[in-house]
């Protein structure tokens, strides 16, 4: 139980360091996209002139942003409804029940992860965004299109992160259902990473 103690504190400290940086950089998508949505509010209702890339930029970085911040919360809050209803267990029936949730839940993100990738690699991620162009020379002479798969990496990123946060936190229930919960460090703790 040592070592499985171990391996789960090592990949929460592992978690919390990627989730940090997804944290960061979400964050930065969401100022982007903020700057983005108010130029269009300029050009449409002050100027009269509507831009025809801001929108789609600013769903684009919406969509990183979730992908990116959406595991920070599902690893701090799991189920939260769910959560709620357990408490009215005893704590060894609520704990099993959370597990088998848990369970469940991995076997869905896998199935998503999978779904999520198929869409990135495959032929509805080669064609391109209609409005999003990005700069292919240093002199910026040429523009090439985004393809539509670096959208849906934003959704395959997060479901992929929260498949690994899912993996640890069936092992901290396992661990708290065999009486060892001391020998975890508390996701809390973590939070001098900045994840939390």
């Amino acid at each position: 139980m040592k070592a499985l103690s171990n391996l789960t504190n090592l990949l929460g400290r592992l978690n919390a360091a990627v989730l940090t940086v997804g944290l960061w950089l979400g964050a930065g998508a969401l100022g982007v996209m903020l700057v983005f949505i108010l130029i269009q509010v300029f050009f449409r209702y002050i100027l009269g002139n509507a831009l025809p890339w801001s929108e789609e930029a600013a769903r684009f970085l919406m969509l990183w942003m979730t992908g990116l911040m959406v595991p920070t919360a599902f690893r701090q809050g799991g189920f939260v409804a769910i959560t709620m209803v357990l408490d009215i267990f005893p704590r060894m029936v609520g704990s099993l029940i959370a597990l088998v949730f848990l369970v469940l839940s991995i076997v869905l993100l896998y199935v998503g992860m999978r779904i999520g990738w198929a869409e990135v690699t495959g032929l509805g991620g080669r064609f391109a965004m209609p409005a999003i162009a990005v700069p292919t020379s240093l002199d910026l002479s040429t523009w090439m299109k985004v393809p539509r798969g670096w959208m849906m990496a934003s959704l395959a990123t997060g479901v992929t992160m929260m498949f690994v946060v899912n993996i640890e936190l069936i092992l901290r229930s396992v661990i708290e259902l065999a009486g060892h919960e001391k020998s975890l460090e508390p996701v809390a703790s973590l939070g001098g990473l900045g994840a939390e």
